[in-house]
């Protein structure tokens, strides 16, 4: 299955979820897109329910089918909450971390600078965006892309970060300290609701 490119608003808007945590595409429009977005007003039945939990997460961290039910089944097999420990592995992905650590303002372009081979952990290039980042790895840019405009007009938009990441202006380096805890993560996210819908 390819990679939905088209527009995040969209998807966004049908889930009635912002996909980039900010609020923004629901701020205007806070209904279905569309011609008929409006007067969509049926009640979903519970695997309706179940199953726009799960678009919202997947639409959230830009993964297509395949690789979220591959990280679902990961998450199985680890001690705990399956449906914390979804959420942690989702966070631990090198795309979603250069993201939190303000490099790019979104995941899809987080996943850019990794694919274009911009990202370092550890001082090696990476150019997976699902590579899973351990606890204490260093995430940087390659040196001489650490004057990209992109990233520079990103990083002077950044004011706040994760707790789970520390941040080296002077180095442009954030590391992975420790795994988040559930109440650092969006709280408007029900995994209880996608781990159902894969249980059945």
């Amino acid at each position: 299955m390819s990679r939905y490119t088209g527009a995040s608003y969209k998807k966004a808007r049908r889930v009635g979820f912002s996909i980039s945590e900010t609020g923004k595409e629901l701020a205007r429009r806070p209904y279905g897109p569309g011609q008929h977005g409006q007067d969509r007003k049926g009640k979903l039945s519970n695997y309706g329910i179940q199953l726009k939990e799960k678009q919202k997460l997947r639409f959230m961290y830009g993964l297509n089918e395949r690789q979220f039910k591959k990280t679902f089944n990961e998450a199985q097999k680890m001690k705990g909450i399956h449906g914390t420990n979804f959420l942690k592995l989702l966070e631990s992905r090198l795309d979603n971390l250069v993201y939190r650590i303000g490099f790019s303002t979104t995941r899809r372009g987080a996943r850019q600078l990794v694919n274009h081979g911009h990202v370092t952990v550890n001082g090696k290039k990476v150019d997976i965006p699902s590579y899973r980042v351990k606890v204490g790895d260093v995430i940087s840019l390659k040196e001489d892309d650490k004057n990209l405009k992109i990233v520079t007009e990103s990083l002077s938009k950044t004011t706040k970060r994760v707790d789970f990441i520390t941040y080296d202006e002077n180095k442009m380096e954030g590391t992975f300290v420790r795994l988040p805890e559930r109440n650092e993560l969006n709280a408007d996210i029900n995994e209880a609701l996608i781990v159902e819908f894969y249980n059945k």
